[in-house]
């Protein structure tokens, strides 16, 4: 089972360079961010090897969450090819992501 990457300040910017990827903004305090743990781990597996499934602890990594803006966790952001393109606030359903995630691929 594929599992999601744990980005840092180190390999952000390399990991979503290229290709699709859905990044997860999260803390561990945080009981939605909890909440949908599961269902990014799940999104790991179905995307593996189309898509790069992606989490930002945002306590261990400050400097990207105010880079991009993260006011609340969790924020999903979606990159195409190192670029920004939509973002997510709040839990959402595991299809919610995955469409999201198809409509880039």
């Amino acid at each position: 089972m594929a599992k999601y990457i744990e980005l840092t300040a180190s390999n952000f910017a390399d990991t979503i360079n290229e290709g699709v990827a859905l990044v997860d903004f999260w803390a561990p305090w945080c009981g939605p961010c909890r909440m949908i743990a599961p269902v990014i781990e799940e999104l790991a597996a179905d995307f593996e090897g189309k898509a790069k499934i992606c989490k930002v602890n945002t306590d261990e990594e400050q400097d990207i969450a105010v880079k991009y803006g993260i006011r609340s966790i969790p924020t999903i952001l979606f990159f195409k090819n190192g670029e920004m393109v939509d973002t997510m606030v709040g839990a959402a359903s595991k299809q919610a992501f995955a469409d999201k995630i198809n409509s880039l691929l």
